[in-house]
């Protein structure tokens, strides 16, 4: 029979496991995120990240970024494409699954080879059974049709165009987010590799949201820069630790993504004095997760005629315009997100 206490005595009891819980503590570090951060409550971004992955080096950044922030986002799929700089599309695809490698996600996401050539050359060959790009578009309209998601495409667009012109009705369920134009100005890396498709997009009544890139200007992701040395002094055993280690593009052994970045940033070629690179991709993933690291505002769809961009203020399709991005907030958030990684979870 278990004995009877007093109220004062259970107090005393309370108080005393109080005080060794304190002191029993004061000497371990106890890490823990910042508490502004997404929770798991809060309703997650279910997207397919379309991308060029082998490309310089910020479409890897946005892929760790989204694979850290597994509060936020649900990453459906993966689907790449390549561009003239990147390699083919097997290189395209080695360097997104590096990534998913670094974070013990190899296999656990579907990642889907997507067209090597332009909207114009698959086009003029047919869209049969086994076109270029089949694999990726074929998921994206059957990922849509089962799930709320959206496409962050960080790349040239010909996926989507192909999709769209597949079947049209996938422009009522979804929307894309694309990283690329220097808009209201002609040129862009992601712009220029199917400048075609970019304006199919622009023509179809799929939900539009441009983030601008715009070289040179400070309202631009272009402007979201860092220096080999702040990656340095940053990134250094960020993210989870693999299972089972990568081999970089550039040789070199690495068992977390932030050993990698650096690798990354040491082997880039700089076109600024002092060096700087742009994480372009990582910032329209950023605005997925906080709208307010940048400005948007709502324009009748332009068209890209000869390298122009033509205005078209009668018509009634309206596309979104991304600007004037908040630098500090945005790699703030892109540094804590891997040092507090809380990593995507594939289903089941």
């Amino acid at each position: 029979m278990a004995k009877s206490i007093t109220r004062y005595q259970y107090s005393t009891y309370l108080l005393l496991c109080f005080i060794l819980s304190f002191f029993g503590c004061k000497d371990k570090k106890i890490v823990e995120a910042p508490t502004n951060r997404t929770t798991e409550k809060s309703q997650k971004v279910n997207l397919i990240f379309d991308t060029d992955c082998n490309n310089e080096l910020d479409d890897q950044h946005a892929l760790a970024y989204l694979l850290s922030n597994g509060h936020t986002f649900n990453i459906n799929g993966i689907t790449v494409n390549a561009t003239r700089l990147g390699g083919n599309i097997d290189e395209q695809y080695e360097e997104a699954e590096r990534i998913l490698q670094l974070y013990n996600l190899k296999d656990s996401i579907p990642l889907l080879r997507g067209a090597n050539g332009n909207l114009n050359e698959i086009l003029s060959k047919g869209l049969d059974d086994s076109f270029d790009g089949q694999k990726a578009v074929d998921f994206i309209l059957d990922e849509t049709r089962n799930t709320d998601v959206i496409i962050l495409a960080v790349g040239k667009l010909t996926n989507i165009a192909l999709a769209l012109k597949k079947d049209s009705t996938l422009a009522q369920r979804t929307k894309v987010v694309w990283l690329g134009s220097n808009y209201p100005e002609p040129g862009e890396y992601n712009q220029n590799n199917d400048t075609i498709a970019m304006n199919y997009v622009l023509n179809s009544k799929i939900p539009f949201e441009m983030v601008t890139v715009r070289y040179g200007k400070p309202s631009g992701t272009d402007a979201v820069k860092v220096s080999p040395e702040e990656i340095n002094q940053r990134m250094p055993g960020l993210g989870p630790i693999a299972k089972n280690g990568i081999i970089g593009r550039h040789g070199g052994n690495f068992t977390n993504f932030g050993d990698y970045s650096i690798s990354l940033f040491k082997h880039i070629e700089y076109h600024t004095d002092p060096p700087t690179r742009s994480m372009f991709d990582m910032v329209a993933a950023a605005i997925l997760k906080n709208k307010n690291w940048g400005e948007s505002k709502t324009i009748p769809a332009p068209i890209l005629i000869n390298n122009k961009w033509l205005e078209r203020p009668e018509n009634s399709r309206e596309i979104t315009i991304w600007e004037n991005f908040d630098k500090t907030l945005v790699m703030e958030d892109f540094y804590t997100s891997l040092q507090y990684p809380n990593i995507f979870k594939s289903k089941p």
